[in-house]
């Protein structure tokens, strides 16, 4: 009895101390860019910065980053690569699906000299997509 008292006790602890870890964060978007490749493979050139005003969340509870656009991209979290940080940015970055089941790179970066202001980039082999994002 005593047995099985400790173990439930412990499953409680265990269960609090492991959604202490897990969050949710909220973005809103101002704008976004995208870069692309052209037909040789080259890097071409940023497009005008459109101004949009989208929900981000990164949830990791359900290890997932929903970007709330008129299609709904949804990227599963496969792999949480570990924090980055110099002199000028701190980057957290997340290998994911997307809904079609590509794989891509997702960085939030914190720009600590543009006042921490933050940007999701979505990196796939072909092109990028940048967001421009305040916390909410």
């Amino acid at each position: 009895m005593n047995a099985m008292r400790t173990y439930i006790i412990l499953l409680f602890l265990g269960l609090g101390l492991q959604q202490s870890y897990a969050q949710t964060y909220q973005f809103k978007t101002s704008g976004f860019s995208v870069l692309e490749k052209n037909e040789k493979g080259k890097w071409g050139e940023w497009s005008n910065l459109d101004l949009v005003n989208l929900s981000v969340i990164l949830d990791t509870n359900k290890h997932r980053i929903v970007v709330y656009s008129m299609e709904i991209q949804l990227f599963n979290i496969l792999n949480y690569i570990e924090r980055e940080e110099n002199d000028t940015d701190i980057v957290y970055s997340f290998m994911c699906k997307d809904n079609d089941g590509r794989e891509c790179k997702l960085s939030i970066i914190t720009r600590k000299k543009q006042d921490y202001r933050k940007q999701l980039y979505i990196n796939y082999d072909d092109h990028i997509i940048v967001y421009n994002m305040v916390t909410v």
